[in-house]
């Protein structure tokens, strides 16, 4: 029987994604003439020529797209039924993927309330980065900034993701009111990773661009949310994640004007899930169910 060369292929997927033979030997754990033999082995047993082979750097010949696209569907394929696999061999078993934002003030304070109602399930917290996608996770579940596009991942919505200018009451009456954009402008601005949020707020605010100063730029949300709580200066905040913390009063909202209305954050697991799974997407789904009011507390 003639078999298909299956580690070819998985060969030929790295490197037509690569573009490069070394780098597909580097992602495999082989040498570059491994990957080029596995090539021309499957190229020999098609008895077409899937690379077009330059001095420098390779390029997929019309063959080679053909197949390129099947094979990182089938890929793709299997490596969803594995996972799948994986997870009912142990379903008592949850790995979930949680952006820090989310788990510092959702996730984390309330899963010994999970543990209790399902002590049967045992749970795996790690830290998640926003533009991680269960596709290319260890996870089970993923808890991100937006929805994961794959047919093969279910994306639930968490919480609104529209942000609007927040501080802590303390420094509300150091600094004096804040109930315009020019008096927002000249407050002490706190940035989330970039500058870029407070100038689209400013344009959106309608004063056009404007200096946002050299405040702090934090790249950790986490140590942001510290220090405006703090009373370090006014940030855009996400209403619905900080929700706790308005309601306590340790913020107050000093805007109504906002910025990423379109935007949310998700939880994501298989378009086919296990069933714990589902358990603890119906868990906090139900423990962040009571929204914010639209405006949030003004001062």
């Amino acid at each position: 029987m003639d078999y298909l060369p299956l580690n070819a292929i998985r060969a030929f997927e790295a490197a037509a994604r690569h573009l490069s033979f070394s780098a597909a030997g580097e992602e495999l754990h082989v040498t570059h003439p491994a990957i080029s033999h596995q090539i021309r082995r499957l190229e020999e047993w098609l008895g077409v020529s899937l690379f077009h082979r330059d001095a420098r750097k390779v390029r997929l010949t019309d063959s080679g797209l053909a197949l390129q696209a099947s094979a990182n569907a089938a890929l793709s394929d299997l490596a969803a039924a594995c996972r799948r696999i994986r997870r009912n061999a142990a379903a008592a078993s949850l790995s979930v993927g949680c952006i820090p934002s989310i788990a510092s003030r959702w996730l984390v304070p309330r899963l010994p309330d999970f543990t209790a109602r399902h002590p049967e399930i045992a749970i795996r917290v790690a830290y998640a980065k926003a533009e991680d996608r269960l596709e290319d996770d260890d996870n089970d579940i993923l808890i991100t900034l937006g929805a994961d596009p794959s047919p093969r991942a279910t994306s639930l919505k968490l919480f609104s993701r529209i942000s609007r200018p927040a501080c802590s009451p303390h420094y509300l009456a150091r600094r004096g009111r804040l109930e315009t954009s020019a008096q927002i402008a000249g407050a002490d601005l706190l940035h989330d990773e970039t500058r870029q949020g407070w100038q689209e707020w400013f344009v959106k605010a309608g004063i056009g661009k404007t200096d946002v100063g050299n405040g702090p730029v934090f790249a950790d949300f986490n140590i942001l949310a510290t220090a405006v709580i703090a009373g370090h200066g006014v940030a855009l905040c996400p209403i619905e994640v900080f929700r706790e913390e308005l309601r306590r009063g340790d913020l107050v909202v000093v805007s109504d004007i906002s910025t990423d209305d379109d935007k949310g954050y998700f939880l994501t697991m298989s378009a086919q899930p296990s069933a714990a799974e589902i358990t603890f997407a119906d868990w906090f789904r139900d423990q962040v169910s009571t929204r914010v009011e639209a405006g949030g507390p003004i001062m």
